[in-house]
């Protein structure tokens, strides 16, 4: 059975949530003030500060994610791990020591140091609120994959259960507790990624893994009724169906003719072993009639050395249209670049003492996070091979692959991952709560907020965002949450990074200039997403071809153009009076 109810799996998830949830309202005495609040009173060790990146950045989609779209694509799945970890380049050498410099709560802050403009904050806070929201998405899609399996609760339960749990985290202690969070979370995903990976490598390649020898791999179907039951194999089941695993070695490499397994493998023995093998893997078809949507899942015969090669799923890297290639170029655009724009990531700067503090907490952090995208790549494959993958849910290869060692492991894991996603979350929440209550109720409206009152509007704010977070999680439950993501990397490169590289090293940029690339990016990304042909099959269930823009992901087109609009905007504003920095 793929999906059963455990409770020693229960009992471990219920200890690391609640000792989360513990420690936040235990730091809570330190998040009293606004600058404990929204920024830890700048004291965080740059050392723990650079975990807690890691932590904030390793999210649902880095884990859940790439694990799956590895497990069920191979080599493609391993380019958003290439596409996260490049960004951190820009972010190291262009943003961490002027971010630092300019900023004092939130992004607004440091785009509007020199200017103080209604339009900018007003701009800014908004295209804050939108990344933040486009980001809450996949995290909680991934929560509610996970709590599926775990608890034997619905997808909406999970939802629920991470949209509540953050909300305590931030409302009782602010970024005091969302730091050790995210830091806790980090060290422990990385630490017990690093174990399961050598329980990988030790166990090898084993033919027919996951009981299927002798099995007949026959096509299963999923049909989606009108009373949103499904159909498996014709019997109708519920979310946690029992369902045969799947996922395959059928043949080993000819130098281990005649055996069963290959035994231990070393890392780069590994990929030969996988390369040379012979793996059965899933393709999947829709198929509509008056009964509902049908969607079956077939076995598919694949050598590695094709799963190893670009182009199982980007078709733009191989045989795909030219929109296919611009759809890819688009998304590494948007990656590369969107690290350094993320809002929650930006404020984490804020809570260190100083720039050098800044520069030396992004360095732990590329190295943490280098570490721990190496590791994915294991732990895809090892799922990919595992016998053990739910065809209808990429986002739980990586649980799945634990528990095809102990249920103890998939306990621990899938309570890593829900950490993960509440870290994640937390920081979020902590972004859009600042852009609410500093950056538009303070700073644009001008309503005087004492101490207090400011503390208490952003948690006022944060509970708002996390109703919203869970709304949208259930709307879009049906999205690898990779491909979630690279959608808020879209956006907050679009709104957010011609701004701020053009403020710290084109002295001609304007107040207006920067309003306007912020609003111009927001808008067209935005739209561009809402009118690509993904939206338009996943969301609205409308057909593909209807889509009226050419390719799915915006930043090749909206990148740019946020460029030309800030110089066009500049050149036609008045010189700004003073400049510095």
């Amino acid at each position: 059975m793929l999906y059963e109810t455990s409770p020693l799996a229960i009992a471990i998830f219920s200890v690391f949530v609640l000792s989360v949830i513990g420690l936040s309202f235990f730091l809570g005495r330190k998040g009293q003030s606004a600058q404990g609040y929204y920024a830890a009173h700048g004291e965080i060790h740059w050392f723990v500060n650079g975990i807690a990146f890691a932590g904030d950045y390793l999210s649902a989609a880095s884990f859940l994610g790439i694990c799956g779209m590895i497990a069920f694509y191979g080599y493609d799945g391993f380019l958003y791990s290439i596409g996260f970890l490049a960004g951190w380049v820009v972010a190291l050498f262009v943003i961490a020591e002027p971010i630092k410099r300019l900023g004092k709560f939130t992004f607004a802050d440091a785009l509007d140091s020199q200017f103080n403009s209604p339009g900018i904050k007003l701009a800014v806070a908004t295209s804050t609120l939108v990344v933040s929201i486009f980001y809450l998405i996949p995290q909680m899609v991934g929560a509610g994959d996970l709590i599926s399996p775990l608890l034997g609760l619905p997808h909406t339960a999970g939802v629920v259960l991470v949209g509540v749990s953050v909300t305590l985290i931030v409302v009782t202690a602010g970024m005091v507790s969302t730091t050790w969070v995210q830091f806790i979370k980090g060290s422990l995903l990385v630490f017990f990624c690093g174990v399961l990976t050598v329980m990988i490598l030790n166990r090898g390649l084993i033919v027919n893994a996951g009981g299927d020898a002798g099995v007949e791999l026959k096509p299963q179907v999923k049909t989606i009724c009108p009373d949103g039951m499904r159909l498996i194999d014709g019997e109708p089941q519920s979310k946690t169906h029992d369902l045969r695993p799947v996922g395959t070695i059928k043949s080993l490499p000819a130098r281990y003719a005649g055996q069963a397994s290959t035994g231990p493998l070393g890392p780069l023995a590994y990929l030969s072993a996988i390369e040379d093998s012979t793996i059965v893997t899933w393709s999947s078809k829709k198929h509509t009639d008056v009964q509902g949507v049908h969607t079956t899942y077939s076995p598919v015969e694949r050598s590695g050395k094709d799963l190893l090669k670009p182009g199982g799923y980007f078709k733009g890297l191989t045989t795909g249209t030219l929109s296919d290639k611009l759809d890819f170029a688009s998304l590494m655009l948007a990656l590369f670049c969107g690290t350094a724009s993320l809002p929650h990531i930006l404020i984490r700067y804020y809570t260190v003492k100083d720039q050098a503090a800044a520069r030396k907490s992004t360095v732990v952090g590329i190295a943490v996070i280098g570490a721990f995208y190496v590791l994915t790549l294991y732990l895809g494959l090892g799922a990919m091979v595992s016998g053990a993958l739910d065809p209808t849910s990429s986002n739980m290869a990586a649980p799945l692959l634990a528990k095809t060692f102990s249920t103890t492991l998939f306990a621990i894991i899938s309570a890593i991952a829900f950490t993960t996603v509440l870290g994640t979350v937390s920081g979020l929440i902590m972004a859009g709560s600042g852009a609410v209550a500093h950056d538009l109720v303070e700073n644009y409206f001008q309503i005087p907020l004492s101490d207090h009152e400011k503390v208490r509007c952003g948690k006022i704010a944060a509970v708002g965002l996390g109703i919203v977070a869970m709304v949208l999680g259930v709307a879009f439950r049906n999205f690898n949450v990779s491909f979630l993501v690279g959608w808020a990397f879209n956006i907050a490169a679009s709104a957010n990074l011609p701004a701020l590289v053009m403020l710290l090293f084109w002295p001609r940029t304007t107040k207006q200039g920067i309003t306007a690339a912020v609003s111009v990016g927001m808008v067209s990304s935005l739209t561009w997403i809402l009118l690509s042909a993904d939206t338009f099959e996943k969301v609205y269930g409308w057909s593909r071809e209807a889509s009226i823009v050419p390719f799915s992901q915006p930043g090749l087109v909206t990148i740019p153009l946020g460029f030309v609009v800030l110089i066009v905007v500049s050149f036609l504003s008045p010189r700004p009076t003073q400049r510095t920095g």
